[in-house]
């Protein structure tokens, strides 16, 4: 049976940039930081006083107001983004239709800020004062499982949990039960919300973060050579995927396709990447073989980029490893500068700002480049976005445990 195409008929943002998809964009293509002092909790304690924090989010607007403590904070992202993502496809969900479309949204740590709340309640006031609904409040699965329940999308079910490559995962594994016909339709993406003093304090004792406290706005610079750790973030990145055949009978609007999905596995260590890169290339170029394209017809890479002296030049390295010459012809970026890294949230998110930029056809640029590191040689579109032709965008998501996830996507066309 001949595979179906798979195209992006909706999107939804939630970023340290704005909430939905327009004030995220125009903030990335303006070159606008989303980096600001930590107003969540008191970090004075901590070394790390900054983070790419949600601004403005009411989760009366999205859930019901019985349902909101039900929730915790990823799970209202999860739900919110999906919200936004399914008006602006207008997907209808009804009984006819329902059991082939759905969902799989993941999360790389859930609700760690339910269990750090009620951690303290435990230890304070004993065990009868923990909410009955703490479990469903934090378990990954439960984003997935209240979109479904408030849609009704009665379809494939699942979540993903591969840390930082866990939005890129959940929208590849989609593409594909879609593409062998196991579902018409799936909302998925990735979500995450722990700016907390336990998951901020752990990557500090890393030393993962950055601690250029005085100047939130350059904290986040991947690929210059002042750069000292990425920048935590939070949000969601949701995207709604359907058959071409289902989107076309339904006059949807198409943004992109999606042609391509590569996973690998770096083997090699609990949180640091392979140092050739051999990993995140193997991931590349099986995104570009599932594509059936050959490397130099890639226009942009929204590179992974975290920030780190060490992932930064061994991505590099990759994309040299797997396009060759063509590699200092194409468009390479992180929006990772502007947002910070939202974790397991990440792919999700710059999925669709790959997607706009194949849309639109302009490139949005890594900020706080001044200086490009050595080995970093590559075009990284320092400081300002560009306008330029994008038939097919690559987006790069690597995780801790080596786990790594690429997702290929091409401008629509009818043939």
């Amino acid at each position: 049976m001949e595979e179906r195409r798979v195209v992006i008929t909706g999107m939804g943002l939630i970023t340290p940039l704005g909430i939905g998809v327009e004030p995220s964009w125009q903030g990335l293509i303006a070159g606008r930081s989303g980096i600001g002092t930590i107003s969540a909790f008191d970090s004075s304690d901590l070394p790390v006083h900054i983070a790419g924090e949600v601004k403005g989010f009411d989760p009366f607007l999205y859930v019901e107001p019985k349902e909101v403590k039900k929730m915790d904070r990823f799970i209202h992202f999860a739900v919110a983004t999906s919200t936004l993502a399914i008006e602006d496809s207008g997907l209808k969900i009804t009984k006819e239709n329902a059991e082939r479309i759905g969902v799989i949204i993941g999360s790389g740590m859930g609700g760690l800020p339910t269990i750090e709340h009620y951690v303290k309640v435990y230890l304070e006031k004993g065990y009868r004062r923990i909410t009955p609904f703490f479990i469903p409040m934090l378990i990954i699965n439960l984003a997935s499982g209240h979109v479904s329940i408030l849609f009704g999308a009665k379809g494939p079910n699942t979540a993903i949990a591969t840390a930082c490559a866990t939005g890129s995962h959940a929208i590849g594994d989609a593409f594909k039960i879609i593409q062998r016909d196991d579902a018409d339709a799936m909302i998925c993406g990735g979500t995450e919300s722990v700016i907390t003093p336990m998951a901020v304090g752990g990557f500090a004792v890393m030393k993962a973060l950055s601690t250029r406290n005085n100047e939130p706005e350059r904290a986040s610079r991947p690929f210059d050579r002042d750069r000292d750790g990425f920048v935590i973030g939070e949000g969601a990145g949701i995207v709604i995927l359907e058959s071409l055949e289902h989107a076309k009978k339904r006059g949807a609007k198409i943004y992109a396709e999606v042609v391509g999905y590569g996973m690998s596995s770096d083997a090699y260590h609990i949180t640091a990447p392979s140092p050739g890169g051999e990993g995140a290339a193997s991931c590349m170029a099986a995104a570009l073989k599932d594509a059936e394209i050959p490397p130099e017809f890639v226009n942009y890479i929204n590179a992974h980029g975290t920030s780190t002296k060490h992932g930064d030049e061994i991505e590099t390295t990759a994309i040299k490893t797997v396009f060759g010459q063509h590699a200092f012809r194409l468009c390479v970026s992180s929006t990772k500068s502007m947002t910070g890294h939202l974790l397991g949230a990440a792919g999700g998110v710059e999925a669709v700002f790959a997607t706009l930029s194949v849309y639109y056809d302009i490139v949005p640029p890594t900020i706080n480049l001044e200086n490009p590191d050595d080995g970093c040689n590559l075009d990284y579109v320092p400081n300002s976005s560009r306008s330029c032709k994008v038939h097919y965008a690559l987006s790069n998501s690597f995780g801790f445990g080596g786990t790594n996830a690429c997702l290929l996507f091409k401008k629509y066309r009818e043939s």
